[in-house]
């Protein structure tokens, strides 16, 4: 943190306080004892030695390698709030007193870097969940943890509540809390750096170059060209580039096949968990899991969409028109109240969708799928092709959809289902305690309101440093768009946590 006026810090922190009802106070409480709770019960899961990891090493090597997942989950998802809330922002405001966030915004606004790293970034997301399922998640339902009853175990360890909370909370919204308000600091610093230069890298790979077909299909179905930084690709470029597309696409490939067959076969922690679930429910459990996490991405993104348009052209069918007036009434606090509850529903069917394709077969005793190697067959055991399988067909591809066709997403009555399960988690307050933790963590690293260093949009423009007009058409086929235009820097809106007055749809217009 740079050195700042305290007068003026002490104004914009009461800008965003927000007020401390009874009950309000009464779920952070819950949230954080139940927090404690979940990471009780998953650390003496792991000193049985009845999860992969621990099976595999030692239960010390799964502690420490589940810590440093969350705590690099946390950078991954608190740096995607600040990269995607600084563009508008002139850089040469914060060039001087931070310059590593100035190093961080040089290489993710260059050309279309910024959907390069958004790429690699939901890519690191899902293998950084899976590693925590597997450092987490028990091998045998029926081993005993601290006594408890079964019902206990069922929800907190089998389901998998106990990772899912803690993920939540510790992983995603804490920093993404703070990230949204704090873009300049938090990014101020070479964990960043690292973390973004990580994710330019795996989108480099080309893994996850086959969404980019589809990008190209979904354009011209849709009939709306793809906005680009860059010139069209040429020669060797060209050439480099379709081939990754290729090598993705048969990356793909062989992941389904794999997945596919050890679902049909009976050789997926599904059948040690569940073995009364037929294989066949198995794999349609893979597929409707990934369907959901596809509608929540594409869900936000539509969201956002819409949020730019006049109320009068929000929905054009019943349900689009419901799901509308549920998600905009009032104060405008339901869609970040339905961000909150969506982000508990992902990260739920992720750590499913994990243990669906997490493979049990013991390498050397001549049922590895599709005849690989004992070693081959190692690595998949721990499911990460899963990882691969889910970044490219539950998320990307669905947020690009939604962002070429976020009326279609609107108007589905699917929408409007998970939009009241989203709130309904959302209101229970499972993940509450995030505010708290967040207010804790800003105290803790000193870290600062952005209007404390550029103003507020409102400051700016009368300071001759307008923020960047970014236009709906640039959405179309980025992940930069709908969902994923960020906050603007220096506004206060109802990610603070239960803003009472505060229009959060109006603000981010």
């Amino acid at each position: 943190m740079t050195e700042v006026d305290t007068s003026k810090q002490t104004s914009h922190d009461d800008a965003h306080d927000v007020k401390i009802t009874p009950f309000v106070a009464f779920k952070y409480v819950a949230s954080l004892v139940l927090l404690c709770f979940s990471i009780t019960i998953v650390v003496a899961l792991i000193f049985t030695g009845n999860t992969r990891v621990s099976s595999e090493t030692n239960p010390w090597v799964a502690l420490i390698v589940m810590t440093l997942a969350v705590v690099w989950l946390s950078m991954i998802e608190g740096q995607q709030a600040s990269l995607v809330g600084l563009p508008p922002v002139d850089p040469d405001l914060y060039k001087d007193t931070h310059p590593i966030t100035y190093k961080n915004a040089a290489l993710a606004f260059k050309g279309d870097n910024l959907d390069r790293y958004l790429m690699g970034r939901q890519f690191m997301v899902l293998l950084v969940v899976f590693v925590i399922n597997q450092c987490g998640n028990p091998l045998d339902p029926t081993v005993d943890v601290l006594g408890l009853p079964d019902g206990v175990k069922l929800v907190f360890l089998d389901i998998g509540l106990g990772m899912i909370i803690f993920t939540c909370i510790l992983g995603q919204l804490t920093t993404q809390v703070n990230a949204s308000h704090c873009m300049i600091d938090f990014i101020n610093n070479y964990f960043a750096l690292f973390t973004l230069y990580t994710a330019m890298a795996v989108e480099f790979s080309g893994v996850m170059h086959c969404s980019y077909l589809i990008q190209n299909i979904l354009s011209m179905v849709s009939g709306k060209p793809i906005q680009s930084n860059e010139e069209p690709k040429s020669g060797f470029t060209f050439i480099f580039f379709w081939a990754r597309v290729l090598m993705s696409l048969a990356i793909l490939g062989f992941c389904l096949a794999v997945t596919l067959s050890a679902l049909f076969n009976g050789q997926t922690q599904m059948a040690v968990k569940y073995p009364n679930v037929p294989n066949g429910v198995s794999v349609f459990l893979f597929f409707f899991f990934m369907a959901i996490v596809g509608m929540l991405e594409g869900m936000q993104i539509a969201f956002f969409a819409v949020a730019k348009l006049p109320a009068e052209e929000r929905g054009t069918s019943f349900f689009g028109k419901k799901t509308c007036d549920l998600l905009f009434k009032g104060n405008g606090e339901n869609l970040p109240g339905f961000m909150i509850g969506r982000q508990l529903t992902v990260v739920f069917s992720f750590f499913l969708v994990a243990s669906i394709t997490g493979l049990n077969i013991t390498p050397g005793e001549g049922e590895n799928v599709l005849g690989v190697s004992d070693g081959a067959q190692a690595f998949l055991n721990y499911g990460f092709q899963g990882a691969v399988i889910t970044t490219i067909l539950a998320s990307i591809t669905w947020q690009l959809a939604a962002s070429a066709f976020p009326m279609a997403f609107l108007n589905n009555p699917v929408t409007y289902i998970l939009l009241c399960i989203a709130l309904f988690l959302e209101w229970t307050g499972l993940c509450a305690g995030a505010w708290v933790l967040a207010r804790f963590m800003k105290k803790v690293t000193k870290i600062q309101y952005d209007e404390v260093y550029v103003g507020t949009p409102e400051e700016r423009l009368a300071n001759n440093h307008a923020d960047k007009e970014l236009t709906p058409d640039q959405d179309v086929g980025h992940l930069t768009g709908g969902g994923f235009t960020g906050h603007l820097c220096g506004s206060h809106d109802a990610l603070d946590g239960p803003v009472k007055s505060k229009d959060a749809i109006d603000a981010a217009a």
